[in-house]
């Protein structure tokens, strides 16, 4: 199965959904090569990013039910690397 690497960043304002959103990266985990979170507390949001090693498509349906989620914006930036 070809696999890409990309990045998934989400910012998650104060009425974020994270109980969801955090279900659902366990769920993925499996496709997780990293993550790191930043909290901005001035700003009332934090920022997120992941680093996945998937297929195209479960990368995607990723992305489109994290963008679902409330006050949870999402973009994913691919690489050129195939697996």
């Amino acid at each position: 199965m070809e696999t890409r690497v990309a990045v998934m960043s989400m910012i998650v304002g104060k009425n974020g959904d994270v109980e969801n959103l955090n279900r659902l990266l366990h769920t993925y985990s499996q496709y997780i090569i990293g993550r790191m979170g930043i909290p901005y507390r001035e700003k009332n949001v934090s920022i997120i990013s992941v680093v996945l090693d998937a297929p195209q498509d479960e990368i995607s349906a990723l992305a489109g039910k994290i963008g679902n989620l409330p006050d949870v914006n999402v973009k994913t930036a691919y690489s050129n690397v195939q697996g």
